[in-house]
């Protein structure tokens, strides 16, 4: 086993830690933020991720992860150092790799048992040439760089860091990809080694091609309803193609999170430097903002206007189970609603902290579904949280003012709904059911 270092604590550091430590390695994770390392030491996760403490509070008590904000202490010894911290969307588009500059300056004087150095970060082509050349520069003397790309799901991260479809090792040196083969071998999945560029631009091509996918259906389930098709039974016939598979074909309001917007902006943002017509990527984000719209445009038309409706908000987080407001839906929706005199009243059963720090008082909050749909004009499903699918309609009849239910992503029982006395139900890419 190996002793491993981990800059970073956020969803990909935190996850990669937790689990390189459970398969047996000693690992430290490092992060400056010291409250969130304080946090950390106690067991207790900054991020809302199932199964995150239970694997925290293990690996702490066997002496297997510990957590630091020395750079001197976290890194002395280690075998390997990854380097997991955020590079967010700059405002041009492109990647910012101030924070991942930074990490590497800050582990630059610690370099001195020849550690592999493996960026795990998200990072546009060339990213590892600059960092390895800088490394180089400072120690004067040959780094071993290795590019791992993660490819977790927020939501899922633990089940997909410890299930990976593939790990994807882009080095330079043998003697460094085999090393980190050897750091993941006791979770027995495809390794595909690769050249370091390759190796960046996988981690691209596969989150712009999902989100593709993602704004190619929702483009379909479009023209379902102008020309009376079900995007449902439409998406399963496509999906039943073997080429094609049925994952990230499901109808909605388009696609959020930390991942999919910035990474496709990036890679748009490395094809116009490069004089490529990148008109597919800035489709895929057209189609995606003008979706997340969808259900505003749906309530326009069923009541004329929105002023002095109340509109019940079910889901805020970007997708179900994360606490994650980036770029979610729920953002536009939300302040659309309030700039046409709607009153947003609004459930999440994690998110709720972090959408106050972005929207503030602009809606109200609430503890539950019955609160937020209690003397609703209007419900509007914005994240598919269990509790909101499985949500009992009776109520609905009960408590909202009408009961009329834009669904943002097709998620409530369809037979349940039919069952209703008195309901209207309006979706993507379907038919509206209207009983009254």
């Amino acid at each position: 086993m190996m002793k491993i270092a981990v800059i970073g604590t956020g969803y990909v550091g935190l996850s990669t830690g937790v689990c390189l430590a459970e398969i047996g390695h000693h690992v430290t994770c490092i992060d400056i933020d010291i409250n969130k390392i304080n946090l950390l030491q106690l067991g207790n996760s900054p991020i809302y991720e199932p199964g995150m403490e239970q694997l925290l509070t293990k690996n702490i008590e066997n002496g297997k992860l510990l957590f630091s904000t020395t750079h001197k202490e976290g890194l002395q010894g280690v075998e390997v150092i990854i380097l997991a911290v955020g590079t967010p969307q700059g405002e041009n588009g492109a990647a910012d790799l101030t924070i991942l500059q930074q990490a590497a300056k800050d582990i630059a004087d610690y370099l001195h048992n020849n550690p592999i150095i493996v960026i795990k970060s998200t990072v546009p082509v060339g990213t590892n040439d600059s960092i390895k050349e800088m490394l180089e520069d400072h120690c004067k003397k040959e780094i071993l760089i290795v590019s791992n790309p993660e490819f977790l799901r927020q939501g899922s991260a633990i089940y997909d860091t410890m299930n990976p479809d593939r790990i994807i090792i882009g080095s330079y040196k043998k003697e460094a990809s085999e090393k980190i083969q050897k750091m993941y071998s006791p979770l027995n999945a495809p390794v595909l080694i690769t050249s370091v560029r390759s190796a960046e631009m996988i981690k691209y091509a596969s989150n712009a091609f999902l989100a593709n996918k993602i704004s190619y259906i929702n483009f379909i389930a479009n023209l379902c309803e102008q020309v009376g098709a079900n995007v449902d039974e439409v998406s399963m016939g496509i999906g039943k193609d073997k080429r094609i598979g049925n994952a990230f074909l499901q109808a909605g309001i388009g696609y959020g999170g930390s991942c999919f917007p910035k990474d496709v902006k990036a890679l748009l943002h490395t094809s116009l430097q490069f004089g490529l017509n990148a008109s597919l990527l800035e489709e895929t984000i057209a189609i995606n903002d003008s979706q997340q719209e969808l259900l505003v445009v749906k309530a326009l038309q069923r009541f004329g206007s929105l002023n002095e409706k109340k509109v019940a908000l079910l889901g805020l987080a970007f997708k179900p189970e994360t606490d994650d407001m980036r770029e979610a839906p729920s953002i536009k929706i939300a302040k659309q609603l309030t700039k046409m005199g709607a009153e947003v009243a609004a459930y999440d059963p994690a998110a709720i902290d972090n959408a106050k720090k972005i929207l503030g008082d602009i809606i109200s909050y609430t503890q539950s579904i019955k609160d937020a749909i209690k003397n609703a004009d209007a419900i509007f499903i914005v994240t598919e949280w269990k509790e909101i699918k499985n949500i009992e309609l009776s109520s609905v009849l009960k408590e909202a003012k009408l009961p009329i239910i834009f669904d943002g992503r097709n998620c409530l029982n369809k037979t349940k709904i039919m069952e209703c006395d008195s309901i209207e139900y309006y979706s993507i890419g379907r038919p509206a059911i209207i009983k009254k």
